[in-house]
């Protein structure tokens, strides 16, 4: 690590960008890397909430009933914002 520092340093003062330096690590920048983990969650969460709705069709209304009163308002309007992403 204190090698790539070193060479950082060295390429600074060769006049070289942070980004030219960047490029010649082959670093990936932080917003690239958290973009795609977000992407990941964001498939999961489309997936368990598509598996969810997909059971909740298959249950009769008294079931629903008793799944709707134990889900937290939070978790419904997290449901909610999920749906309006995944339909849009």
């Amino acid at each position: 690590m204190i090698e790539r520092l070193h060479y950082i340093e060295q390429r600074k003062q060769e006049g070289l960008s942070l980004i030219d330096i960047q490029h010649e690590l082959n670093i990936t920048p932080y917003e690239e890397i958290d973009v795609q983990i977000l992407r990941i969650k964001m498939q999961d969460l489309e997936h368990d909430v598509t598996s969810l709705l997909e059971k909740m069709n298959k249950q009769d209304n008294k079931d629903i009933e008793k799944i709707k009163k134990n889900v937290s308002p939070e978790s419904i309007a997290l449901m909610q914002s999920l749906l309006l992403l995944i339909h849009n």
